[in-house]
């Protein structure tokens, strides 16, 4: 077994020849908004700098690739880039789609779709299309430890920054894609988020039972797809570190979907039950859902006996709790529409603060429906401080803090979402560099082979505006 590599080293994998020796990396990221310090710094660690002092993340050294757009492979390499990696936002001349996904915008006009995912990274614009910026993607690749892009299976082929090519160089490689339908039956399905909330059954669970199946507030099997992609690539960086081999990562969005849907997949998969939309029910447990109160409604939660007979005595209906028929879970949600209406009766007699104040003092779950502003008031409340600033100074833009708290290496935002080939100058030079005292003449002999093509796929699937060819988007 190779001995743990550490990063920006990539031994071999075991049955791949040597890569020559590891090129420079580029300088520290340049102070949003100040120039680009092209060429500077070589062979110094390529991450943004940590501010303040703080000791640099668990990812630190780690240089990212990314090739994605929208929102599930920007969303992971987010993740990424706030724990230390040194994320290498490559776009299109046109820019990430999300760049012109308004409203809503700030108060200067930019995208908050755009800003949401793309703090901490650097942006350099490639036309794979044209030789010598194709060469630079494919030498990023080369220095790359993780690779990352959702272009539509098999569309990266042709540029030479397929899996097969990419690891032919970098045999270390952790390459991550993400498509709509995986690499299979459905390779040629654009992925749009909305696509496979249809497509997997998710629609046909929200909504009203009457009513018409509804989508997620949020693209949600977008946002769950770059977290399982985030975990895949820090799981393959712990093999890798272990043997020195890199492999191959495949998210798809309804891969990740009927995974989501745990428990609703679940009924089908395991007991043959096909699951319906309950409006704001839940299938296994009652009350489990939004039940009025003198001023408006506030969900009521009681995942077991004992939370049931607090929320009786509290409501001034101990004997409920008793009652044969709503005495287990199982009885509970068999006679909910018995038991409902005797809930609502007493929930009606005071506001939902008031209830809320006295069912969490004794330990029931509950809460108010709270608008987004006020989930974030909430948050503040409590002390999680949900806002931070990416970057310093008049640069900075709010952003919504990194989900885990680290004891040890907590994330930073050193970097704001970047301007559209903000770091371009700086990243071109990086790789123009001679790489062990060569040139990346391979890639530009690769790139000098590749034909002018659009980088998009089959009919139906093109998109005139953009190089990309995606394979999962909202």
């Amino acid at each position: 077994m190779s001995q743990p590599r550490t990063p920006g080293s990539h031994p071999p994998s075991p049955d791949t020849p040597a890569p020559a020796a590891r090129p420079p990396r580029p300088g520290p990221a340049p102070a949003h908004g100040s120039p680009a310090q092209a060429g500077a710094a070589h062979g110094s660690p390529a991450q943004p700098p940590s501010p303040g002092g703080q000791r640099p993340g668990p990812l630190a050294g780690l240089v990212v690739a990314d090739f994605s757009r929208v929102l599930a492979g920007p969303y992971c390499t987010m993740l990424l880039a706030d724990l230390g990696a040194d994320v290498i936002k490559v776009e299109s001349p046109a820019g990430d789609d999300t760049r012109r996904w308004v409203p809503p915008t700030t108060k200067d006009g930019r995208s908050t779709y755009f800003l949401a995912i793309n703090r901490n990274k650097r942006s350099v614009a490639l036309d794979l299309r044209d030789p010598a910026d194709l060469a630079a993607a494919q030498e990023l690749a080369h220095r790359a430890d993780i690779f990352v892009q959702n272009f539509k299976p098999g569309g990266l082929a042709r540029f030479g920054l397929d899996y097969q090519s990419v690891s032919t160089r970098n045999p270390g490689i952790i390459y991550a894609s993400i498509s709509g339908f995986g690499s299979g039956g459905g390779k040629d399905l654009p992925g749009y988020d909305l696509m496979v909330q249809a497509m997997s059954g998710l629609m046909s669970l929200t909504g009203d039972p009457d009513g018409p199946p509804y989508r997620a507030g949020i693209s949600v099997f977008d946002v769950i797809a770059g977290l399982h992609t985030t975990i895949a690539i820090l799981a393959a960086l712990h093999h890798r570190a272990a043997t020195g081999e890199g492999q191959h990562v495949e998210a798809s969005l309804l891969a990740s979907a009927l995974s989501g849907m745990v428990n609703q997949a679940s009924a089908y998969a395991a007991g043959g039950v096909v699951p319906f939309r309950m409006g704001n029910s839940h299938p296994s447990l009652f009350p489990y859902e939004p039940l009025p109160t003198a001023d408006g409604d506030l969900i009521v939660t009681a995942g077991n006996d004992a939370q049931f007979r607090k929320l009786c005595e509290v409501l001034g209906a101990p004997g409920l709790a008793d009652d044969p028929r709503f005495d287990s879970n199982a009885g509970r949600t068999a006679n909910r529409e018995e038991l409902r209406p005797l809930l609502a009766e007493r929930l009606a007699a005071r506001p939902a603060s008031d209830w809320f104040d006295a069912l969490i003092g004794v330990g029931v779950p509950c809460g108010p429906i709270n608008t987004v502003d006020g989930g974030i008031a909430f948050a503040r409340e409590i002390g999680l401080e949900p806002v931070v600033s990416a970057g310093e100074g008049d640069a900075a833009v709010p952003s919504i803090r990194h989900p885990i708290i680290y004891s040890v290496t907590p994330p930073s935002y050193p970097l704001p979402p970047p301007a559209l080939d903000e770091h371009g100058e700086q990243i071109r030079a990086w790789l123009a560099a001679p790489a062990d005292g060569q040139a990346p003449a391979a890639g530009r002999a690769a790139a000098d082979a590749q034909p002018a093509v659009d980088a998009q796929g089959p009919a139906g699937a093109h998109n005139p505006a953009s190089q990309h060819e995606t394979g999962s988007r909202p």
